[in-house]
């Protein structure tokens, strides 16, 4: 008979992963962490304290047809709706990734589609450089140059220093931290460099290139007020925003000629597909230099 002894096997218990967050309110900061961008990190929490106001109840106990119920009965555009269900679904989708939920609720739910309402969004060129030229301060002036010209957002507009600005053979580039925490080095025509060289004056290299009156950085909401204000100095209708003149320089650019995916480069877009959008007609260097300022 076998005397072989039996080895003894030792069950160790599996821990759970410890807690991310006590609640969800933590929860909903640790996810809005991720966002590098003051706005959608504004925007995400608005919908976040709507719908969870809405449910009254702590997210592991919302139901899918709960979710679903909520993102169909709420008012506004088909834009305004896509927003909340994309920022929620996010949302649920982090809390299970970090082990805070056990299920993700969204990923079964479907962001509403929206209407392509761009072409409705893009000014003609003879409209943008009207915006430009009857403005008649040199601040503001180079401003809307540099949103049109080099195709900027406004946040990115807003975060230029001298420092990120420099001399190319006769003209120049700019060296802009965009969406997404993302760095990008676009070029920018001479006519937009002999502006901006203009307006620095004895400036350091660590000062802002668009100044406020109080000696910082101009804000969004003062560059919103001076396009709107250029907006009505020109005729053009009351929704034109900064945003607008970004639209305009990537649909301009390309029906000039310029590459495709030049503009991509220029705008910063994560995706070709992202700049198709403006494509009005067959789409080699910067797409700013395509342009007329």
């Amino acid at each position: 008979m076998s005397t072989a002894l039996v080895p003894v096997v030792e069950f160790v218990p599996v821990r759970p992963p410890p807690a991310q967050a006590d609640d969800d309110a933590q929860m909903v900061r640790l996810w809005l962490s991720r966002s590098a961008s003051p706005n959608t990190r504004r925007n995400y929490e608005r919908e976040a304290r709507r719908f969870l106001a809405h449910v009254g109840k702590p997210l592991g106990s919302v139901r899918m047809g709960e979710f679903q119920d909520y993102i169909a009965r709420l008012p506004g555009s088909s834009a305004t709706v896509a927003l909340a269900a994309s920022a929620l679904k996010s949302l649920f989708a982090f809390a299970q990734e970090v082990g805070f939920l056990r299920f993700n609720i969204g990923a079964a739910v479907r962001v509403p589609p929206i209407k392509n309402t761009l072409a409705e969004r893009i000014m003609s060129e003879a409209d943008a450089l009207l915006m430009i030229r009857q403005e008649p301060a040199l601040r503001n002036r180079v401003l809307l140059t540099v949103l049109y010209g080099g195709g900027l957002r406004v946040s990115e507009v807003c975060g230029l220093c001298w420092r990120d600005l420099a001399a190319r053979d006769e003209a120049g580039q700019a060296t802009v931290f965009g969406k997404g925490g993302k760095t990008r080095v676009l070029l920018l025509s001479a006519a937009t460099w002999k502006v901006l060289s203009a307006l620095r004056g004895e400036a350091t290299a660590d000062a802002p290139v668009f100044l406020s009156r109080k000696g910082g950085a101009l804000d969004p909401s003062a560059v919103h007020r001076i396009v709107k204000a250029a907006a009505a100095r020109a005729g053009l209708p009351g929704e034109v925003s900064a945003h607008w003149l970004r639209h305009a320089h990537a649909s301009h650019a390309l029906d000039r000629g310029a590459p495709i995916h030049l503009v991509q480069a220029t705008l910063g877009h994560a995706s070709v597909a992202t700049t198709g959008r403006y494509l009005h007609a067959r789409p080699t260097e910067s797409s700013a230099r395509f342009l007329g300022v």
